[in-house]
């Protein structure tokens, strides 16, 4: 592990305005939202119907937000929500919900309902960041009257469909940007010390402690580990400073966290972790690891 100074702010003092300001202004915009997600989400598809969901207002830049829902919805089929994207930068999270909606969900769509949003976050996708422009961080946000413009409209509309779920599929990735940015900046903005964590190389899932379903990920990590390698855990046995419930899944205490994958009361969460900063994979293999993440827990799901 190491440590890695920030240039903004002073050491051990949080952040104020102007330094969220000052940090605001270092960002710009890499990719285009609407190129690359709006354009697939607009695309035909016979069995999913698109819905915006709300609309992001960073001024003066607003983000219209969208997802797929099942056009054929049965009250009688059990419901999944596939979230990707809640981090901006975490690419294959999109590109993994696109691809799914586009393609496999064909297989599955007389066995369950979905509800897909493929890219929570359109400024941080644009900016590759973490955070929103308000520097809070969505994925630490899903919790009643939330900071977080992003995190709020999913939860907005999920709460006006008044449906139960079976299971929440969240799609992230971990980075070597995460220790190189995204760690320090987190430090400097809270006023603490940073210390790098050992980023797997490979694969891995986060369950939530209250309902870790190790049945449910152990058929995850079987169907992805045909697409990619699972991480290994470090000397300690453990991945990114936490202990392995199994081999490639660590538990978070996902609703006091915060996490996306904690704000329903679905019995089956998880939240992936691919790694495509590896010499072993490739982006396409990290967006298939996400497709076969979904694969693997609906097969898991038709069978109990």
């Amino acid at each position: 592990m190491s440590d890695t100074t920030y240039p903004i702010g002073t050491p051990n003092i949080p952040w104020n305005n102007s330094e969220k300001t000052q940090w605001l202004q270092l960002q710009h915009k890499k990719r285009d939202y609407s190129q690359l997600v709006v354009s697939r989400v607009n695309q035909p598809n016979e069995f999913l119907s698109v819905e915006q969901y709300g609309e992001l207002n960073y001024p003066p830049l607003n983000f219209a937000l969208y997802l797929f829902k099942s056009k054929n919805w049965q009250s009688d089929r059990p419901t999944v929500l596939i979230t990707g994207g809640v981090h901006g930068y975490e690419t294959s999270g999109v590109m993994g919900a696109l691809a799914f909606a586009q393609t496999d969900a064909q297989e599955y769509i007389n066995d369950f309902n979905f509800i897909i949003a493929p890219c929570i976050s359109p400024w941080g996708f644009e900016t590759i960041n973490r955070w929103n422009p308000d520097a809070i961080d969505p994925n630490r946000s899903f919790y009643d009257n939330s900071p977080a413009q992003e995190s709020a409209a999913i939860m907005k509309y999920m709460a006006s469909l008044n449906t139960q779920l079976i299971a929440h599929i969240d799609l992230h990735e971990t980075t070597d940007t995460d220790n190189s940015e995204f760690r320090p900046a987190l430090a400097a903005r809270d006023g603490k010390i940073n210390t790098n964590w050992n980023i797997p190389d490979g694969f891995y899932l986060v369950a939530d402690s209250e309902k870790p379903a190790p049945e449910f990920q152990k058929a995850i990590l079987n169907s992805v580990e045909k697409v990619t390698h699972i991480a290994p855990s470090d000397e300690n046995n453990q991945l990114i400073g936490v202990p392995q419930e199994q081999f490639g899944v660590i538990n978070y205490s996902a609703r006091e966290l915060g996490l996306c994958m904690g704000f329903t009361d679905a019995p089956y969460v998880t939240t992936t972790e691919v790694y495509p900063d590896s010499p072993s994979a490739s982006d396409e293999q990290c967006t298939q690891a996400q497709v076969a993440v979904i694969t693997g827990a609906l097969d898991y799901l038709k069978s109990v």
